[in-house]
């Protein structure tokens, strides 16, 4: 009886052997992977003007797959700005099948060219192109929506302490007001084939463009008008 099991287990020896199984089979993907999140990071971040580097890809399990062709699909979030640390998901199949949804942890780096104060701006104060640069700056929550062109800020009223070195964000200035409130103003409405000027009184401040109310001296209406100068505003007509 033991040698007839002996037997046996010798036979299934040798016919495991020779049989190639699945993981016999199997073939190491990781650098496929790689590629294909690489890939990913940089259609995601295309058209963006970044200088955009992987850090580091970590993929926790191992990568043993079937040989053959095999279809990869990367799974991220829609949030994700494209830098930063993420985690999204690969999703390996064949022939239609799901062979693996691999866990990927991803770090990336964007750099960016930002206006950059050169001095301490305090609030309120007229921002000068001499007290902006522009310079290559790393992409982060405290830098993102910085901009990115210096015509965007000089010529603006700071509405906060700006800090030298730091980048500068749109939201952190605002136009220079063309009219007070109070101010009089000529009140023009026009279309091709005729035009009309009234006095009027600025119930409001504003920059060039913006619209503000304004008062008819002689109806005393209030109106909705654009501002176009520094004493004139139009109304739509």
């Amino acid at each position: 009886m033991k040698h007839l099991l002996l037997n046996i287990l010798l036979v299934l020896l040798t016919m495991a052997s020779f049989c190639p199984g699945q993981a016999g089979a199997a073939v190491n993907r990781e650098r496929e992977v790689r590629d294909v999140v690489t890939a990913f990071v940089n259609e995601r971040t295309a058209g963006m003007g970044w200088d955009v580097r992987i850090r580091r890809i970590t993929i926790s399990d191992a990568l043993k797959l079937p040989e053959g062709a095999i279809e990869y699909e990367v799974v991220a979030s829609q949030q994700w700005p494209g830098w930063g640390n993420t985690s999204m998901a690969v999703l390996a199949r064949q022939k239609d099948r799901l062979l693996r949804n691999i866990p990927v942890r991803v770090d990336v780096d964007a750099m960016s060219e930002m206006v950059v104060a050169t001095r301490q701006i305090e609030h309120g104060t007229l921002i000068s192109a001499e007290d902006l640069v522009v310079q290559q700056r790393e992409i982060s929550y405290n830098t993102r929506g910085a901009a990115r062109r210096i015509e965007e800020i000089a010529g603006k009223k700071s509405r906060t302490t700006l800090k030298a070195n730091q980048p500068v964000r749109a939201d952190q200035v605002e136009k220079m007001p063309l009219i007070k409130s109070g101010q009089l103003v000529t009140i023009i409405a026009e279309n091709e084939v005729m035009k009309v000027s009234v006095a009027g009184k600025a119930r409001s401040s504003g920059a060039e463009g913006d619209i503000i109310m304004v008062q008819s001296q002689s109806s005393y209406k209030e109106i909705p008008a654009r501002v176009i100068s520094a004493t004139t505003v139009q109304v739509a007509f």
